[in-house]
C-alpha cells in the first residue's frame, strides 16, 4: 500500500517536472500589487500548545481555501494539480492536529484569522491568479516550515510535537514542489 502511495506520489511529481518543460507563450504580467495584510508573526522559541494549534489550524485552512480557489481559477494545469496535493496534505495534517489537540481540549478555529482572511480576498480578485497563489504559497510554506521546526524541537506539548514533526516532511515536499509551479 504504502508503495503505492509512493509511485503515485513519484508519478504525479514527474507530470509536474514534464508539465513545467512544455512551451507555453511568455506573457509579461505587470508586477503583482502588494496588499497590506499583516505581517506573519515569528514563532517564539518556545510556543505554547494552544498558539501552536491555533497557527497550524490557521494555516491549514487558508491552504485548504486557497486551493480550492485554484481549483477553480488557475488557469495552469500543473498549478492545479499542486492545488490538489495542498488540499488532500492540509486535510490530513489539519485532522492529525484535531485529533490530537481533542486530547489537550485545544481544537483549530473553524475561521481564518485576519492576515490569512486577507490573503483570501487578494487571491479572490488577483488579476493574474497563478502568479498570486504562487507568491502567497511561498510566504505560508515558509511560514508552516518555522512553525512545524520549532515546534517539532522545542513544543511545550509531548502530545503535540510529534505532529509537528509528521507534518514538517509533508510541508518540506510542498516547498519542493512549489518550485516547479
Amino acid at each position: 500500500m504504502r508503495f503505492q502511495a509512493q509511485m503515485r506520489a513519484a508519478s504525479l511529481v514527474g507530470l509536474l517536472l514534464i508539465a513545467g518543460c512544455a512551451t507555453r507563450p511568455q506573457v509579461h504580467a505587470p508586477p503583482p500589487v502588494s496588499r497590506p495584510y499583516p505581517a506573519p508573526r515569528p514563532p517564539a522559541r518556545v510556543v505554547s500548545a494552544a498558539a501552536y494549534v491555533a497557527a497550524a489550524g490557521a494555516i491549514d485552512l487558508f491552504e485548504i481555501e486557497a486551493s480550492e480557489l485554484a481549483l477553480e481559477r488557475a488557469t495552469m494545469r500543473r498549478t492545479r494539480d499542486f492545488a490538489e496535493i495542498m488540499i488532500r496534505d492540509h486535510k490530513g495534517s489539519s485532522a492529525q492536529l484535531s485529533l490530537a489537540g481533542r486530547r489537550l481540549d485545544l481544537l483549530p478555529s473553524a475561521t481564518l484569522d485576519p492576515r490569512h482572511q486577507a490573503m483570501l480576498d487578494e487571491l479572490r480578485s488577483a488579476g493574474d491568479f497563478d502568479a498570486t497563489y504562487r507568491r502567497q504559497q511561498t510566504a505560508v510554506i515558509a511560514d508552516a516550515l518555522s512553525l512545524h521546526s520549532a515546534y517539532a524541537a522545542s513544543g511545550t506539548s509531548p502530545t503535540l510535537r510529534p505532529v509537528a514533526a509528521a507534518i514538517l516532511p509533508v510541508i518540506q515536499r510542498h516547498q519542493r514542489l512549489l518550485r516547479y509551479l
